[in-house]
């Protein structure tokens, strides 16, 4: 797909332990696919550019499975949670010049296709604050205008990421995708389907 217009920045975090899964969801292969090569595909497919990927657990052999080693970002305090990646991230695409926000996907979101992403990022521009929710239920992905990079940055602590700092927005646009998937993720390895 060509790149979105104004350009969007795509941000996979994909640097957990995975501690319930039993290892690093990136790693994990579904339909003979590593789940971090499905999610950057996914990104890819919606027209983000440029793509950054945190990594962190396993660290050397995410990178490894990346088309562009330069995509990754390593979050070397990744252990404290999914905001060290979020900041992590953020701090890396404030180096860019050209998007006016950034797509945050998981990398444990499989099922969330490229639809969805493209219809949540549609209309992005510096101010938007946005999620995709399913069936009225906020999830994944995250849209954040550049305009909130560096707050987001500075609020995202623990495993939290940015839910608190969305809490508190009134401009927050839920993008309903109900009718294009779950929104589900995986959790455990019993989550992935068996061949």
């Amino acid at each position: 797909m060509t790149p979105t217009s104004p350009p969007v920045a795509g941000l996979l975090l994909a640097a957990g332990a995975g501690r319930r899964f039993g290892g690093p969801k990136a790693l994990a292969d579904l339909d003979g696919q590593p789940l971090v090569v499905r999610a950057l595909r996914t990104l890819t497919d919606a027209g983000c550019t440029p793509i950054r990927v945190v990594i962190g657990a396993a660290a050397e052999e995410v990178r490894a499975l990346l088309p562009d080693p330069a995509q990754a970002v390593q979050a070397d305090d990744w252990a404290t949670g999914m905001g060290a990646s979020l900041r992590a991230g953020l701090e890396a695409l404030t180096a860019t010049e050209t998007p006016v926000a950034a797509l945050v996907h998981l990398v444990d979101l499989p099922w969330v296709g490229a639809d969805i992403l493209t219809r949540v990022l549609a209309n992005a521009t510096e101010d938007t604050v946005a999620r995709a929710a399913y069936d009225g239920v906020p999830g994944h992905p995250v849209l954040l205008g550049r305009r909130w990079w560096r707050e987001i940055a500075e609020s995202a602590r623990g495993d939290r990421g940015a839910r608190d700092w969305l809490a508190t927005r009134d401009d927050l646009r839920l993008v309903e995708c109900g009718d294009l998937g779950s929104g589900r993720d995986v959790d455990r390895r019993q989550d992935l389907p068996r061949r």
